[in-house]
């Protein structure tokens, strides 16, 4: 029997003839043969360093050994089952995810993926509510789903066809450009925020169901909101009747150095959502809530239905992730190393003209590219001439790439990253900087 690893002479004829499309041209110009903790290898041999854990999922690293062994025990006693059954895994996992809430938000449904999860929350809160209308983000990414892909708005807006309806955005908090300044030429958070939703006033049509928003926000440029910001964000939710929904599919399970980034500033959305890094690279997420919200929107008729909801097989691995994290101190060691590589991409900052600002918590954190650091110009084509200058020098880098938000590098390694892993990227980081900026 040949195997799904079958190698053909020439996969890009494949590619060219069979392969679809969904977005943004394929990265790279190579077939990835296989991966480990914080490499890719390609099927050429050659050895890439990934500073963005697939697609900010694989949190563990590349194939950790504890999850493969879990896949394999796991599929041979139970990977599917009817979606009204219930096993041992699903349960556990549920379990787990309420106690690291500390049991403020204690009822889970496990899915699979974020633009599902955020579909789930959204479809709940409308439930609940018994409204419509959503808030969110102008810089925002929440998925590709109706109702997910309704609430974001940095890509895929321009289809020319009807969305989701009662779609409402506010301006985004961007330190590093600010749209409303104090005296000091600062940004004022509050101003802004009063004035988004002074507008949200405006448009609404009286049916505010929820507000969804990532408490650090990835695919904008990984913008890190004020102190203060959240919170005074759920009270202007909660004053309007308006549920809020924290998007924690990049943030969640130690990345930013706490289990979810809300307890950081200590405050509890009404509704949490999970993905990406809780499968550590399999597709698993999750919908967290309270005890009240749940019992409402079952009471309600809330129905997400799907195939995969509860399977046992990816919550068996979820379990696994969350006992890794739990037993080694991830969150500690995701708040040290991400100190050590925000050191040295701040120093970036500092030698090269082209790199304007560094920011971010734990290991998410961002760099920013701009042409000139006194009128701060975006320069998207710089920021890919040194994606692909690392990559060539073996380091795999995922910069913004959405309309008007070139520049910016999401940088998210494993939390199992070492400490000579992490000089190792900012130093094929700091060169491919370099060469690129001695060409201008």
């Amino acid at each position: 029997m040949k195997t799904a690893f079958e190698k053909r002479t020439d996969p890009w004829k494949d590619v060219e003839q069979h392969v679809g499309r969904y977005g943004a041209p394929f990265f790279i110009p190579e077939i990835i043969d296989h991966a480990s903790g914080s490499y890719i290898y390609t099927e050429s041999g050659r050895k890439i360093l990934d500073f963005t854990s697939g697609q900010m999922s694989s949190t563990l690293g590349h194939s950790n050994p504890e999850v493969v062994q879990t896949i394999q025990q796991a599929s041979g006693r139970l990977d599917h089952l009817f979606s009204g059954m219930l096993s041992r895994p699903s349960i556990n996992l549920c379990t787990k995810i309420a106690h690291s809430t500390a049991d403020l938000l204690p009822k889970v449904i496990p899915l699979t993926t974020g633009s599902e999860v955020n579909e789930a929350a959204l479809r709940l809160a409308k439930a609940v509510t018994g409204k419509f209308e959503v808030v969110s983000f102008n810089r925002s990414w929440h998925g590709v789903t109706e109702a997910s892909a309704g609430a974001t708005y940095s890509a895929a807006r321009k289809l020319g066809v009807p969305g989701s309806p009662g779609q409402l955005s506010i301006p985004t908090p961007y330190s590093y450009r600010p749209d409303f300044v104090n005296a000091a030429g600062s940004l004022d958070w509050q101003k802004q925020l009063d004035y988004g939703f002074s507008m949200v006033d405006a448009q609404s049509v009286g049916s505010l169901a929820a507000c969804i928003v990532e408490p650090i926000v990835s695919g904008g440029g990984i913008l890190v909101p004020p102190p203060g910001y959240l919170a005074a964000l759920k009270r202007k939710c909660h004053e309007r009747g308006m549920l809020l929904i924290f998007d924690e599919a990049q943030t969640g399970f130690a990345r930013t150095g706490d289990w979810y980034a809300f307890q950081h500033e200590e405050v509890t959305p009404d509704i949490l959502t999970l993905s990406k890094t809780l499968g550590a690279g399999l597709p698993l997420a999750a919908l967290v809530t309270t005890a009240q919200l749940e019992q409402a929107a079952y009471a309600n008729g809330f129905i997400f239905y799907t195939s995969h909801v509860n399977d046992p097989l990816v919550a068996a691995v979820g379990c696994t992730v969350m006992d890794i994290i739990e037993r080694d101190q991830l969150a500690a060691q995701a708040l040290e190393k991400g100190q050590f590589l925000h050191k040295g991409l701040q120093q970036l900052v500092a030698t090269h003209e082209i790199v304007g600002d560094a920011r971010g918590r734990g290991l998410l954190q961002g760099i920013e590219i701009i042409k000139d650091s006194t009128t701060k110009e975006r320069a998207a084509e710089l920021g890919n001439s040194i994606t692909t200058r690392c990559f060539q020098l073996g380091l795999h880098m995922n910069i913004v790439c959405l309309p008007g938000k070139g520049g910016v590098f999401r940088i998210a390694p494993p939390l199992t990253v070492s400490y000579a892993e992490l000089t190792a990227g900012l130093q094929i980081l700091d060169q491919a900087i370099t060469e690129v900026e001695a060409q201008l």
